[in-house]
């Protein structure tokens, strides 16, 4: 009796776990990756998997969540910002999944080229490191100032070496950026933020990077004790494979390619 006991809670336990298994709370924050990932749930449902899509409105929480345990996979950040998280807060995560490219422009409501920003300008950037750094790399590609060449991605505004228009830098957090850029004259853009906001067009940058920025493309990051967990590979596979998720980021980004690129397929 007592081994029919034990085998009953053993197939009790296996069943709780199966259960668990086909749940999942994805963290993103607004926009474009909410957007695609509700998308992806929704088909995800039909497939058995009940997912909870959970809103962040910055992007220190949905990292805090994922080691908390309290969510089980976010899409919100790309490879070097995830890394640097994990030196900061000694977090161990691994990405588990590419997703979008966001090409990054920069993006003026006053002047319609950067020869008429004038000496003096005012110029809004992202105020997380690597975003910054990033931000920074498409100002010096603009002709507007020159970094340390060692700096990469990485750089901050103390490596600029060179900005003969005497540009004053404001830093803000990256999804208030689309927001102020009617306040400066120049302002460091994410198309996704744009769009959501409506306060402009997405579209009128005056520069933006590209492919060769792959390295940024927002990903899907769990827990690296869970990187081969059953559930989140196949909520990935939906994802990347979904039709219906693919439109919606295309509605997302402003029906416009040069705003974005789909990582997995390039």
């Amino acid at each position: 009796m007592r081994i029919l006991n034990v085998l009953a809670a053993a197939v009790l336990s296996l069943g709780a776990m199966a259960a668990r298994a086909e749940t999942l709370k994805v963290g993103v924050v607004p926009g474009a990756y909410a957007d695609a990932v509700n998308v992806a749930a929704a088909e995800a449902k039909t497939q058995g998997i009940d997912v909870k899509v959970i809103e962040f409105s910055d992007w220190t929480t949905p990292n805090v969540a994922l080691d908390a345990g309290d969510i089980d996979v976010n899409f919100f950040q790309h490879r070097p910002f995830m890394e640097n998280a994990e030196k900061q807060k000694g977090y161990a995560f691994a990405i588990v999944g590419l997703g979008i490219l966001q090409n990054l422009g920069l993006y003026s409501l006053k002047h319609k080229s950067f020869e008429a920003i004038p000496v003096g300008g005012t110029v809004a950037i992202a105020n997380d490191p690597v975003n910054q750094g990033r931000g920074l790399l498409l100002l010096q590609r603009a002709g507007l100032i020159k970094l340390k060449d060692t700096v990469g991605f990485l750089g901050t505004l103390d490596d600029i070496t060179e900005n003969p228009k005497k540009l004053k830098f404001t830093e803000v957090e990256g999804p208030q950026l689309a927001r102020i850029t009617g306040d400066v004259d120049l302002a460091q853009g994410y198309p996704h933020f744009i769009v959501a906001a409506g306060t402009f067009d997405p579209t009128s940058g005056l520069i933006y990077t590209g492919i060769e920025d792959k390295l940024f493309a927002v990903s899907f990051v769990t827990k690296a004790a869970r990187k081969d967990d059953p559930t989140v590979t196949k909520f990935v596979r939906i994802f990347q494979s979904s039709e219906a998720v693919k439109r919606q980021i295309h509605k997302s980004f402003a029906n416009s390619d040069k705003l974005y690129v789909l990582a997995w397929q390039n």
